[in-house]
């Protein structure tokens, strides 16, 4: 369904799915805004348990949490109650990271109290991917505010996926040596030694001590070497593309060529472009 408007016979089913897509009525901002808030605190949260808290706050986070992790249950729930095909909504990465994003809360909330303990610390990693929800809001170019074009929206995931990257490395790398590494005691200690080892600084005043640390290391400087010249490139060669016009050779297949050529370079081969005799460097 089009999230242009709502037709006044719509089942219930159509109405879910137009407010969870829609950014342009007040409610559907509402919604996005909302989603984008508390998905802040969620992360917020998780960050905030690994620092020396008195028992009353850190059971108050752990009530937040639950609490966040039950609502975005219902939103995981409606996404799939409005879908128009629930197999392809369920099988959609955006709903696996939603589910997986939520469930070892909600696994830690449910189970007993000693088959949490132990569970905890396999749990306690899989938290960190609550940050890949995030992802969910670059899904198209239309926001709460408006209307992006390709480049800003390609410059958000790039922005998104740096700090990803550094979040979720700092999760792992804290959750292989918190309790081992006396120089990692929070989750801000992991995310000053990801940030200063993916840029290359190095200042040595923190050190992993477990096979596990390192391992995080390595696969932390290969995503940062790979994922964000990957990410980095679609935006240069939008840049470099931005003054061609998509016009295809009929000869070679050769795509974008520049706004007064008549003649393919790549094989010579003549090409028709539509040109405006009245705009200004036409003759």
């Amino acid at each position: 369904m089009s999230t242009e408007s709502l037709p006044r016979d719509a089942t219930a089913r159509e109405v879910v799915r137009f407010y969870l897509l829609d950014h342009r009525t007040l409610l559907g901002k509402v919604i996005d805004i909302g989603l984008l808030a508390l998905n802040l605190v969620f992360v917020a949260v998780y960050v905030a348990e690994t620092y020396p808290l008195n028992p009353p706050l850190h059971a108050g986070l752990w009530t937040l949490e639950v609490a966040l992790a039950l609502l975005f249950l219902g939103e995981y729930l409606l996404r799939l109650y409005g879908a128009e095909r629930r197999l392809r909504e369920f099988l959609d990465v955006y709903m696996m990271v939603d589910l997986v994003a939520i469930l070892p809360t909600l696994v830690v909330f449910a189970l007993p109290t000693s088959a949490a303990v132990v569970s905890i610390g396999f749990l306690r990693v899989v938290r960190v991917v609550r940050v890949l929800r995030f992802y969910r809001f670059t899904r198209d170019a239309e926001f709460f505010f408006g209307t992006v074009s390709d480049n800003a929206l390609r410059a958000m995931k790039l922005l998104l996926t740096v700090l990803v990257i550094f979040f979720i490395s700092a999760g792992l790398f804290y959750s292989a040596e918190s309790g081992v590494n006396p120089r990692v005691d929070t989750f801000g200690d992991a995310f000053y030694y990801t940030v200063v080892t993916l840029s290359t600084v190095g200042f040595g005043d923190i050190l992993p001590v477990t096979a596990a640390g390192r391992w995080v290391t390595v696969v932390t400087i290969l995503a940062g070497v790979i994922l964000i010249p990957w990410q980095a490139s679609k935006i240069v060669r939008e840049w470099a593309h931005s003054s061609k016009v998509n016009v295809t050779c009929p000869s070679c297949g050769l795509s974008y060529h520049d706004p007064d050529a008549s003649h393919c370079k790549a094989c010579g081969h003549v090409i028709y472009q539509e040109q405006d005799s009245r705009e200004p460097g036409e003759g």
